[in-house]
């Protein structure tokens, strides 16, 4: 039985990427041409930097986001896919590939060459684990530009729990009131601790603290 070279998960069949992982290094490679034309309305600067302190006799701003345009050239997306679709070619014994006409045709090209090979990248060849972290990475990263994912509020932190198991082991897991809870409750234990506890809780954090400082 090998291990999935991606998710590091053993796998029954053998390949050098699981059926999980290679299923979603092909969704992945599949949504690259969307994700490129994504970028296209962010390359614009932000409007607030021209409205910043100091800004009289400065330099003037670039006219575009110059992260978004190196993600957009000849460097960016494309060339990760197409350095992979090269390497392929050359592990497998064929002609290198030709790359040519506008950066977003090239992407796609490329791309898609990679999906019709992804049945050999998943089972034989040994650069597999490696490409589709790149892939991963690469679309997660554009990914976070143009949908980022909303910052999680976790809650106000109060204290570490005070709470027993039956061996009297002390928990310890950091305790946290969520944003319109009434009560604190562990996610480590699940102890709850109900407003009308909440001075007992108190006492008993500070009790463990002393004991924590004294040892």
């Amino acid at each position: 039985m090998n291990t999935c070279q991606l998710c590091e998960q053993p796998d029954e069949t053998g390949s050098y990427l699981c059926v999980g992982c290679t299923k979603a290094t092909t969704v992945r490679l599949e949504c690259l041409p969307d994700l490129y034309a994504g970028l296209a309305p962010f390359l614009a600067p932000s409007t607030a930097v021209a409205q910043g302190r100091g800004g009289k006799g400065g330099p003037a701003p670039l006219p575009v986001r110059e992260e978004i345009l190196d993600l957009r050239g000849p460097g960016g997306m494309v060339g990760v896919v197409e350095d992979w679709l090269s390497a392929l070619h050359a592990d497998r014994g064929m002609r290198p590939p030709t790359f040519t006409g506008a950066v977003e045709a090239r992407l796609k090209f490329a791309a898609a060459r990679l999906l019709v090979n992804m049945p050999w990248v998943a089972v034989l060849w040994p650069q597999a684990g490696t490409f589709a972290a790149e892939i991963r990475d690469l679309e997660k990263g554009v990914r976070s530009i143009i949908a980022p994912e909303p910052t999680v509020d976790r809650g106000r932190r109060i204290g570490n729990c005070p709470a027993l198991d039956p061996s009297g082991t002390l928990c310890g897991a950091v305790l946290r009131l969520a944003l319109g809870e009434k009560a604190v409750r562990c996610e480590w234990c699940g102890t709850a601790y109900p407003p009308y506890v909440w001075g007992q809780l108190k006492a008993w954090m500070a009790e463990d603290e002393k004991t924590r400082n004294a040892a």
